[in-house]
């Protein structure tokens, strides 16, 4: 369980430490404006509580002069943690109201799972927060989640150019897989399954963590290959041709030493018949 001691960011005023009025610690303890957020970042939200998966998301009016913590949506969305993406933002005036984020979180779901695989043999490991697959080649966005309850549905997100798609399909097996017959550049981006499910009369829904998928040209592959290819040849003709000089200077070395033998020979032979 998270350390809310620790921690710069908590709920208040509910009946548990997983609902109530978001707040956020840098240097005070402020609220969290609620402009703009929608169930991505409340669940974006409830992840870092360690409080699982969102099951409401509401607002509440503040008439006072209070000053806030205003979140970068985007910023949320990328990943990043909560502490990252905030800023202050003061309300001018007692006749403007703000709205303040309250928070409804469960951990009656465990987090999805993401992986990819592609026809080029890449495949994303399940601890890994990226990936690539080649440009042309067929890939497959994989969400799978833990056995709870019967049914529910995969919800396939990304953002590619600051451009957000999404992806239905029931679960099948708890699981379900998103076919992309050929990997384009506009296919770059930051992906992420959302388990979606209704028990005990409640829709609940869970959200896995981001992956980042990079799509490459395989003609760049393929020309750093042949340089490294070539590389070693030459590093191996390099070492080859030396070996083969230093073999022949040693022969040429072992030859010289044999004629001085055979001369010394001779010398001490003319030496004996000359006494």
């Amino acid at each position: 369980m998270t350390d809310l001691c620790s921690e710069p960011i908590r709920l208040v005023g509910g009946a548990s430490r997983c609902e109530g009025t978001l707040e956020l610690k840098l240097g005070t303890w402020r609220p969290v404006k609620a402009s703009g957020w929608t169930d991505q970042e409340a669940a974006a939200a409830c992840r870092e509580l360690d409080c699982g998966s969102v099951v409401s998301m509401g607002t509440r009016s503040d008439s006072s002069i209070t000053p806030f913590w205003e979140i970068e949506l985007s910023c949320l969305k990328s990943g990043y943690p909560l502490r990252q993406c905030a800023s202050p933002s003061l309300l001018s005036s007692s006749s403007q109201s703000g709205t303040i984020l309250e928070l409804v979180c469960t951990d009656l779901l465990v987090q999805p799972i993401i992986s990819v695989s592609s026809s080029d043999g890449v495949t994303g490991a399940m601890q890994s927060s990226s990936a690539g697959v080649f440009q042309g080649s067929s890939f497959t966005i994989s969400c799978s989640i833990q056995p709870q309850y019967p049914g529910g549905s995969f919800q396939l997100s990304f953002t590619s150019s600051n451009t957000p798609h999404s992806y239905d399909q029931p679960a099948s097996k708890h699981s379900a897989h998103f076919l992309f017959p050929a990997a384009e550049p506009a296919h770059r981006g930051n992906y992420s399954c959302v388990y979606n499910v209704h028990v005990f009369s409640h829709n609940f829904s869970s959200q896995s963590r981001v992956l980042t998928l990079r799509v490459s040209d395989p003609t760049v592959f393929i020309i750093r290959l042949v340089i490294l290819l070539l590389s070693l040849l030459i590093f191996i003709s390099v070492i080859y041709c030396s070996h083969k000089t230093t073999r022949g200077q040693q022969t040429v070395a072992r030859r010289n030493v044999d004629v001085g033998d055979e001369v010394r020979e001779v010398v001490e032979e003319q030496e004996e018949a000359a006494l």
